[in-house]
């Protein structure tokens, strides 16, 4: 059964939220304000987090960061919940590690697709794969524990960017859409935009890449999409 940690200053929200994923089959967990999210993140070792963006004190903005920033919490799906539903808010969200994105009022219906979604990705990335290894350039990839170390460093990528990054590796060289990208990465998650393929990619440049302007592993192939580079 997996454990959600849902985060939101609204308490009618949280409840409406809680009710509906225990009778999905989830356990639940409830934190009103981003401190005690935090804690409950390293303590608890929930398999996904429901983030408000808009918290008092400490805003989800600041809790996404800090739960990237750790490597106990750092893998953990995170999907943001907020009533701010203007495109720059939902990139900056996607950019710092949100794994989706929803806004208020929402659809009791669409929010649990979306967290069966996110976790069946997660399970999908932890599947045994066809190789155990992936080097190239520095880059090294364990598949099986899911470890990325670019330099002998290891990097804490969200689930999303773990599958993305799989994705390319098994596929070197050759290109891709992001039309293919949305259906490889993320199947039947309608709610995902050909916008978001590109905000994600940017964000795992940014983990992965010496120079984000200049990436040596996921190239831009313009007028067509996306690439990791061909194995030497």
């Amino acid at each position: 059964m997996a454990k959600i940690l849902v985060i939101d200053d609204e308490k009618d929200i949280v409840e409406l939220i809680r009710y509906n994923l225990k009778n999905e089959g989830f356990s639940v967990i409830q934190a009103f304000d981003g401190e005690t999210a935090i804690k409950m993140a390293k303590t608890q070792k929930p398999d996904l987090l429901i983030l408000d963006l808009m918290l008092p004190g400490m805003n989800g903005i600041d809790v996404c960061k800090a739960i990237r920033a750790n490597q106990e919490t750092a893998h953990l799906p995170i999907i943001m919940l907020t009533a701010k539903a203007d495109e720059v808010d939902k990139i900056i969200g996607l950019e710092i590690g949100a794994d989706d994105y929803i806004t208020k009022p929402f659809s009791v219906k669409e929010l649990m697709a979306r967290v069966r979604t996110v976790l069946r990705r997660l399970q999908e990335t932890k599947k045994q794969p066809l190789k155990e290894y992936f080097k190239h350039e520095g880059l090294v990839i364990n598949y099986a524990s899911c470890r990325v170390d670019v330099n002998g460093k290891q990097i804490n990528l969200s689930p999303t960017e773990l599958k993305l990054l799989f994705f390319f590796s098994r596929n070197p060289g050759r290109v891709y859409s992001r039309d293919q990208i949305l259906d490889h990465v993320w199947g039947d998650n309608t709610f995902v935009t050909p916008r978001a393929v590109d905000v994600h990619i940017r964000r795992l440049r940014s983990q992965i890449e010496k120079d984000i302007e200049n990436p040596q592993y996921i190239l831009t192939i313009r007028g067509f999409g996306y690439k990791f580079a061909d194995k030497k």
